[in-house]
């Protein structure tokens, strides 16, 4: 974090009552807090978020976005989980900060950047009659390396594609991606049966490979420019809908030669469709909606 953020947050006090927005991307929903116009203390984010996003006692959520001044970009995002634990990049949360920033006039151009704790992102919104329909993020170039998820015990030098991992009592090949995020990427043959549910929670907090864990992705191959995907997030568990890892399913099924690169590619996800592209120049590209749900007045501790 740059000194001049942290001091920004640190020197300010949470207030009685928070302005929130309630947005999603493909039904991976985030609370959204503008820290341009409201104080926020930085040690009290992850408490704010594991209590805005209890469905039983706060909103409901998959976890807190803050949006805030920066010193390198128009907007700098912050993405805490819904356990607390702080993200360094979210596909889904950039979609909607380009849709909230240029809707409440904080940006004029359609193209602009956001600053995330994995750097600089490039955003372009699509926008019809005023409003932000569908977002492009250039999410840059993929890392494949051991060192970049990172693993123990690996090959640094090593890209991890179908590597074998012992998960759960079983042996399964892993492709292995950072979209600035670890993904752990496995093939199946059904979407249906995917050990989503006892592979997630054992490599995103508890194998002894991945020490900062991991979101794990299963991919089913439908044909030559469509893929099913189904996710367990580090911090949140399943979800409806990652941008980060429909990047990842993508570009682990051309590196096992599923798909082609420099083709787009539709990715099928709980929560709907995807629009994922990795250039021959590097970059992955990803296309998708943002939508606002709703605005509201959080009240804290009353």
């Amino acid at each position: 974090m740059d000194s001049a953020f942290s001091l920004y947050l640190e020197v300010r006090e949470m207030p009685a009552q928070l302005s929130f927005t309630k947005m999603h991307g493909l039904g991976n929903s985030y609370i959204y807090v503008n820290g341009f116009e409201q104080a926020l203390s930085g040690k009290r984010l992850p408490e704010l978020a594991r209590n805005v996003s209890d469905p039983n006692t706060g909103i409901g959520a998959d976890g807190l976005i803050v949006m805030a001044p920066s010193e390198t970009a128009e907007v700098k995002m912050r993405i805490f989980n819904k356990d607390g634990s702080e993200a360094k990049n979210c596909g889904n949360a950039l979609r909607c900060v380009a849709k909230y920033v240029y809707e409440k006039g904080m940006v004029k151009n359609t193209t602009f950047h956001i600053e995330t704790l994995s750097g600089l992102v490039r955003v372009n919104v699509h926008v019809v009659n005023g409003t932000v329909d569908e977002v492009t993020v250039d999410m840059g170039t993929p890392k494949l390396k051991s060192s970049d998820l990172p693993m123990t015990g690996g090959t640094t030098e090593k890209d991890l594609v179908s590597v074998p991992i012992e998960v759960d009592g079983d042996t399964a090949l892993m492709t292995g991606v950072s979209m600035g995020n670890p993904h752990g990427v496995f093939f199946v043959d059904d979407i249906e049966e995917a050990p989503v549910k006892s592979y997630g929670p054992i490599l995103a907090d508890h194998h002894r490979l991945f020490p900062e864990g991991l979101n794990v992705e299963f991919v089913q191959v439908v044909n030559s420019h469509e893929l099913q995907f189904r996710v367990w997030e580090r911090g949140s568990g399943i979800t409806r809908a990652c941008g980060t890892g429909a990047c990842a399913a993508v570009v682990a099924a051309v590196l096992n030669n599923y798909v082609e690169q420099g083709k787009e590619i539709t990715v099928h996800l709980l929560g709907g469709d995807m629009k994922i592209f990795w250039s021959n120049e590097g970059s992955v590209y990803m296309r998708g909606p943002a939508v606002t749900i709703c605005e509201g007045l959080y009240l804290m501790g009353t």
